[in-house]
């Protein structure tokens, strides 16, 4: 049999303009018309062995959604993706594909690897517009586990439970579901919409999601556990780091989660039309090089008042966090960069920041680990002249949610320490999964924390407590 001829390029996502995508906050993706998803799907390998499959966090099937795509078959597909993830639009469209499932894709050892995350967006988005189907759901369990947070972990874990037949209830601080998917993701690249369909399944499927509910205040944990059967703790990591530097407590100096949280969940952009302002001022400047840095810099571009929009990174463009098309989007859209180049301190005027005094970096020779450090260049410092600051360096668990219950240990970070099989806590039937353990990492590996803690819990469901009994 001839060996099938491999096409090196793959097809191109469409995608709105940069000139006329600044102007507004619609999502930059156009997406696949089904003929160049069909087109673009026929140059998967169907490989046998599938190591993008390996490579992804919750083990989606991907050749097989892939040749249903290139079949035309595209409801089957999105409904072959949700064995594995409900989440079909939403991690189409966020994942870091490159360094999981496309970094693993036999095509890209001789050309461009299979665009599956654009194929995964277009199979969820299809199935959407024709109608979800809803999952079988096993016999009901008679058991109770109240999942807190209603993010990616939160959302993998309570879809599991659910098809096993536990009753789940959701509980969410803030007046919307979806954690970070909602507050923390512009429109621009994940509408709110597409998440907000994505919940309406699993709340088809059974879930309960209480809003305005802060585990920690509003109930503890112990007062959960006399409610429910077992507790999962997927509540993200939304405290903030700021930096130690002189001048940090300036007004117009922002972290990333509150700028975020303004502008996208309480629709600061819509000011007055929404009664959340945010100052950005005409200059703004982000320090930080990950991928909330970038969303951070271009929101900041489509605010009406900014003229010019800084990322300021110690380090060079190469070792940047942020995905590679995350970094090109901003470029297209105007963003300027500042590699190379860390903030000394803030200063001030009037009790408001007016710019940062920066000093230039060098990267030094390659340490043991292979890692170049950045080291300062004496004498370059400068002012780097701003109006707006906003502080895009991580950020780690909120500790509310588990202060006062001493049977949970936390980490130096305040992570949660869980078994890292089970994912159990020192406290029996509390689980944690997803950033709360982590301290920030990727909606998919949060998700595929959420979805072997449900495997755990069920089994503690099922079968009781001892020291191995979840493994």
């Amino acid at each position: 049999m001839a060996k099938k001829e491999i096409r090196k390029v793959r097809v191109p996502v469409p995608e709105r303009e940069p000139l006329k995508r600044i102007k507004d906050f619609k999502e930059v993706k156009i997406g696949y018309s089904p003929q160049l998803a069909v087109e673009e799907a026929k140059r998967c390998l169907q490989c046998p062995h599938s190591p993008c499959v390996d490579a992804c966090p919750v083990n989606v099937p991907i050749p097989q959604f892939i040749k249903l795509i290139a079949e035309g078959k595209f409801v089957e597909a999105a409904r072959k993706i949700k064995e594995e993830n409900i989440m079909p639009s939403v991690c189409g469209r966020v994942c870091p594909q490159e360094i999981q499932c496309e970094g693993a894709c036999v095509v890209g050892k001789v050309g461009d690897p299979v665009a599956i995350g654009a194929l995964e967006a277009f199979a969820g988005d299809h199935e959407a517009s024709v109608g979800y189907e809803k999952f079988e759901i096993k016999e009901k369990s008679g058991k109770r586990v109240a999942v807190v947070g209603s993010g990616p972990a939160g959302i993998a874990c309570a879809a599991d439970l659910l098809k096993y037949g536990h009753e789940v209830v959701i509980f969410e601080a803030l007046h919307e579901p979806g954690g970070v998917l909602i507050y923390g993701i512009p429109e621009f690249r994940l509408p709110n919409g597409t998440v907000q369909r994505e919940l309406e399944f699993l709340k088809e499927m059974g879930a309960e999601i209480r809003l305005n509910f802060v585990v920690g205040k509003t109930a503890t944990i112990y007062e959960l556990l006399e409610e429910f059967d077992a507790v999962f703790i997927g509540s993200g990591a939304g405290l903030p780091y700021l930096l130690n530097v002189e001048g940090i407590n300036l007004n117009g100096i922002y972290s990333a989660n509150e700028f975020l949280t303004r502008v996208n969940l309480m629709r600061a952009y819509e000011f007055p039309e929404y009664d959340t302002p945010v100052f950005a001022g005409k200059r703004l400047a982000v320090i930080g090089g990950g991928n909330t840095a970038m969303d951070v810099a271009r929101t900041a571009v489509r605010l009406p008042d900014t003229e010019e929009v800084y990322v300021v990174y110690r380090r060079s463009e190469k070792e940047m966090p942020a995905r590679v098309e995350e970094v090109r989007h901003a470029k297209e859209e105007g963003v300027i960069f500042k590699t190379l180049t860390s903030p000394l301190r803030f200063v001030g005027e009037e009790g408001w920041v007016k710019g940062i005094e920066c000093i230039k970096m060098e990267l030094s020779e390659p340490d043991e680990s292979g890692r170049r450090k950045p080291v300062p260049i004496p004498g370059s410092e400068f002012i780097l002249e701003v109006d707006s600051v906003v502080i895009a360096i991580g950020q780690g668990p909120n500790p509310v949610v588990v202060d006062g219950v001493k049977e949970i240990r936390r980490g130096k970070k305040g992570e949660i320490i869980v078994d890292p099989e089970t994912f159990m806590t020192d406290l029996p039937g509390v689980f944690a999964g997803g950033d709360a353990i982590r301290g920030g990492s990727t909606v998919i590996v949060a998700m595929g924390d959420g979805r072997k803690a449900a495997k755990s819990i069920h089994k503690y469901l099922t079968q009781g407590y001892n020291s191995s009994s979840t493994k």
